[in-house]
């Protein structure tokens, strides 16, 4: 049976049709990086832009559900969870009931989860938003880790009755400012959007990666402690990114997920400085492009084939590096070989930037394992460190 409406169901149905080509975007680029590291992302932009279409594409391409929440016309009790009383509530407690929404996603096992309009939520549906963010507790129920959280944002000029963010809930996430190319509105109303690919991690680059990026933030604060926490002063600015260990943990993931995947070096800035704030981002991202650090698994498996780095911030980045790779593959022999790099630190007259690596490294000995010749210049600061109990 056909009706009035048929030809121009079609006539919408065709008009909404398009198709994806591979294509250059910085901000897909850093929503994906962020989406790989399982690290919560707020986008921000005006009216109209495409938030939610992109995450429908997300979803798409990971073949996962999408569940959309508007978190401004949500009370705070529908992200805490309602109590509900049971038959005995002296034995068994009140559970707190989670909302549909997330029983679906928890069932599913992974998914991605998308809080609109998050700007708009007054500050009470916002602090109760805090625990579903970072723990991915809604109510009683804990969502599963493979379950993605995103949110979006209009600035609260253009957001209808908008608040600004508050900083616990702000520092919880990547922040990226989402923008359209104009060329790339105009060649999507002919039918053709940007590819939305997420990075895939290689797993033989995972341990070099943590260590690399852990060498390099611990390097970096060891240089600038003051950038290890600081909270803007204007209300604005604390609704954004800014650092603190939170937040420079949510770096150091982005970075080792960047230097395990092919992710272009323009999307990992853009994601780290929606982490930590631009001015600790741009002053990491110049002092990484600086280090160049030797890749550590490739200097253990040849210890005596490398040269200690010249600069006191680069050797000490280095050998936390070092240390690092050993604790992500703990063996005798990687652990050994770490021995002999920090060795090299004593020839090159240098223990006292050694002398926390051999702390750490000391730390991840085998009690079967008999101390190396290489720990000799460090016994004194471990005996008295604790770390080598009658070494």
């Amino acid at each position: 049976m056909t009706g009035p409406l048929d030809a121009a169901d079609e006539l919408n149905r065709r008009a909404g049709a398009w198709r994806a080509e591979p294509a250059r975007s910085v901000q897909l680029e850093a929503l994906a990086l962020a989406v790989s590291a399982n690290i919560p992302v707020l986008l921000w932009g005006e009216p109209g832009i495409g938030k939610s279409a992109g995450m429908e594409r997300l979803a798409e391409n990971l073949g996962v559900p999408l569940e959309t929440v508007i978190a401004s016309v949500h009370e705070p009790s529908d992200f805490a969870g309602l109590p509900i009383i049971g038959d005995d509530p002296a034995a068994t407690g009140v559970p707190m009931a989670p909302p549909d929404w997330a029983v679906r996603l928890a069932a599913a096992g992974r998914g991605v989860v998308f809080f609109d309009e998050l700007s708009s939520a007054p500050p009470a549906v916002q602090a109760a938003l805090l625990r579903v963010v970072l723990e991915r507790r809604v109510g009683s129920l804990r969502l599963p880790a493979p379950v993605r959280v995103v949110a979006a944002a209009n600035p609260p000029a253009s957001a209808a009755d908008g608040w600004h963010l508050s900083p616990p809930l702000a520092n919880r996430f990547v922040h990226l400012h989402w923008t359209h190319d104009p060329r790339t509105v105009a060649r999507g109303m002919a039918g053709t959007w940007p590819e939305l690919t997420v990075p895939l991690v290689d797993g033989t680059k995972v341990s070099a990666a943590i260590a690399r990026a852990r060498g390099a933030v611990s390097g970096f604060l060891t240089a600038r402690p003051g950038l290890a926490h600081h909270l803007p002063e204007d209300a604005e600015a604390r609704g954004g990114a800014w650092p603190s260990p939170r937040s420079w943990e949510m770096a150091l993931r982005l970075l080792a997920t960047g230097y395990a995947t092919d992710a272009g070096q323009d999307a990992v800035a853009a994601a780290v400085i929606g982490a930590i704030g631009d001015g600790a981002g741009i002053e990491l991202l110049a002092y990484l492009e600086e280090l160049d650090l030797p890749d550590p698994d490739r200097v253990l498996a040849d210890p005596k084939a490398f040269a200690l780095p010249e600069r006191g911030d680069r050797q000490l980045a280095f050998l936390t590096a070092v240390v690092s790779s050993v604790q992500g593959d703990c063996t005798r022999r990687r652990w050994e070989a770490g021995w002999e790099v920090l060795a090299k630190a004593v020839d090159a007259g240098v223990p006292d930037v050694a002398a926390r690596a051999a702390s750490d490294l000391a730390a991840l000995r085998d009690v079967r394992w008999p101390v190396p010749p290489g720990i000799d210049a460090f016994l004194d600061i471990l005996q008295l460190s604790g770390a080598l109990p009658g070494a």
